[in-house]
């Protein structure tokens, strides 16, 4: 079902106009522990791994998290069998400067690219608002299966769907 809706996602892309961008933004994979910069649980470890499943066919050529280890361990996975270099964008500034500098990084990626951004609970709805797609819901601390992939329609606008990938968590 998961597969079915990333395609569904992927196969409204190619129905729209050919140069527009792809964006699929996740939340970092489940915590080892609540330190400040925490490692991934086992079970982060292996949602990491289904992200890289669920985005095989995806073809991301660039993906960008913040600075913290969760983000860039739960993009490595993807990274690596896309071989692509996850680039850090620093969270200097505070929230709005962090998501300025994602949005100009997606602007400057190519028009036809497929970007994977890892975030935080409390970024992922802000980046996808900040890309266009205005209906992006809050994020609960306790959702880590939520994916968003977006059709940027450009004027600011984006077309979104949102799916889950790996284990269903609950909150």
């Amino acid at each position: 079902m998961k597969r079915l809706l990333l395609a569904a996602a992927l196969s409204l892309a190619t129905a729209l106009p050919v140069m527009a961008q792809t964006v699929v933004i996740v939340r970092h994979a489940e915590k080892a522990d609540a330190s400040a910069d925490p490692l991934l649980s086992e079970a982060g470890q292996a949602r990491a791994r289904a992200l890289a499943a669920e985005l095989a066919d995806a073809h991301p050529s660039v993906i960008l998290t913040s600075p913290l280890q969760r983000t860039r361990l739960t993009a490595a996975p993807t990274a690596d069998y896309h071989s692509v270099t996850a680039e850090a964008v620093p969270l200097d500034g505070g929230v709005q400067a962090h998501l300025a500098a994602i949005v100009a990084k997606v602007e400057a990626a190519p028009e036809d690219a497929t970007i994977l951004i890892v975030g935080h609970s409390n970024t992922v709805p802000l980046i996808a608002r900040a890309l266009g797609y205005a209906e992006a819901a809050d994020m609960p601390e306790c959702e880590y299966d939520r994916l968003t992939t977006l059709h940027l329609l450009g004027e600011g606008q984006a077309h979104g769907i949102v799916s889950r990938y790996g284990e269903p968590t609950t909150c």
